[in-house]
């Protein structure tokens, strides 16, 4: 398979482009394009067979839900079987954005997308080339990260094409994602809203809407072998580079001094060692490789996965990184960070 790839201008959209997306979807294929988020890999949602494919291009477990994404309030109403008052408030305040909501699902949707439950994962997204693509194949897509299984998500199309060229039908350009992270989610199945993955919407600012809201154990440790996921990304190692990465906690003098031994040891093994730190700690570090997360909570939420895929040009072997505070948007940092890692930690 060629895959076809189409940059589009955001300011001037050819919607010649968006047509032949679209078809692509409404034909069963693969396409995968921009998000505020990240790039999604696009299928069409009502679709068994096309969303089987998704977890064949990407590698994926096939336990693990997808979330269906929709280009117009509109189309909910036909995937879901209920929309309970705190969906709604969640919807009033947040939508179109990056943030999930897990429904209980309609009949039409296809257990390929929700993983053999009895739930689904939806999403409308803010950026304006998701939404015209979406409306115009006319159904809802589903649209995991268009990235391999288990490697760092992709926040620009050359990340997609590293990872996906061959194996789908088609790559829209649309630049670097804005918020870098994969969206919140949030269940609102139960008696207390569940936040199943933290994102750029936060516990905080959900809380404020909703009230009390529940954190999944998923959030802060990996799910047993034999446990369902409810939602992506919520049981199998994710974001992880080619290295090996490490989180290293303590005073921060104490990190520095702790990760520059490690980095001296791995050097005379000949390792290539990176490190993944705030823009202040950059010039402290004795690694072959140093790259900033910038210098606040949100800017490395943007940064973090584009920084761990450019360890694997570097080809480092051994990444070791600072670790961020858990209040705001450094839950969904330190979330994706503890999953790249595998949840190894050192205590400086």
């Amino acid at each position: 398979m060629i895959t076809e790839f189409e940059k589009i201008d955001t300011e001037n959209i050819n919607n010649e482009i968006i047509e032949k997306a679209a078809r692509i979807l409404q034909k069963g294929g693969l396409v995968a394009f921009p998000t505020e988020t990240v790039y999604g890999l696009g299928a069409n949602g009502l679709n068994a067979d096309a969303c089987r494919k998704i977890y064949e291009a990407k590698g994926r477990p096939s336990d693990n839900p997808l979330i269906l994404h929709i280009g117009d309030i509109s189309q909910l109403k036909s995937i879901v079987s209920d929309v309970p008052k705190k969906a709604q408030k969640i919807i009033d305040a947040f939508w179109p954005g990056p943030v999930t909501i897990v429904f209980k699902k309609s009949e039409i949707v296809p257990s390929a997308v929700s993983g053999g439950l009895d739930t689904v994962a939806v999403r409308f997204p803010s950026n304006k080339t998701a939404r015209l693509i979406i409306n115009a194949a006319g159904v809802p897509v589903a649209a995991p990260s268009a990235n391999t299984s288990g490697k760092p998500s992709p926040t620009k199309a050359g990340h997609v094409l590293h990872d996906m060229d061959g194996k789908i039908d088609m790559i829209v350009d649309g630049g670097s994602c804005a918020v870098g992270l994969e969206s919140t989610i949030v269940d609102v199945t139960g008696d207390v809203p569940a936040l199943l993955r933290p994102g750029a919407v936060t516990k905080e600012m959900l809380e404020r809407v909703i009230g009390e809201i529940s954190v999944d154990p998923a959030v802060y440790k990996m799910l047993s072998k034999d446990q369902k996921p409810k939602a992506p990304g919520m049981k199998y190692k994710h974001y992880s580079p080619d290295a090996d990465v490490t989180l290293v906690t303590g005073s921060e003098k104490n990190v520095i001094d702790k990760i520059n031994a490690l980095c001296m040891q791995d050097k005379k093994n000949g390792l290539k060692t990176g490190v993944l730190c705030r823009e202040k700690n950059t010039d402290k570090y004795k690694a072959d490789f140093v790259l900033s997360a910038g210098d606040n909570i949100e800017t490395a939420g943007a940064r973090l996965f584009d920084i761990l895929r450019e360890f694997d040009t570097l080809k480092a072997d051994k990444v070791y990184s600072e670790v961020f505070d858990e209040s705001g948007e450094g839950l969904a940092v330190m979330n994706r960070l503890k999953k790249a890692a595998g949840h190894k930690f050192i205590e400086a």
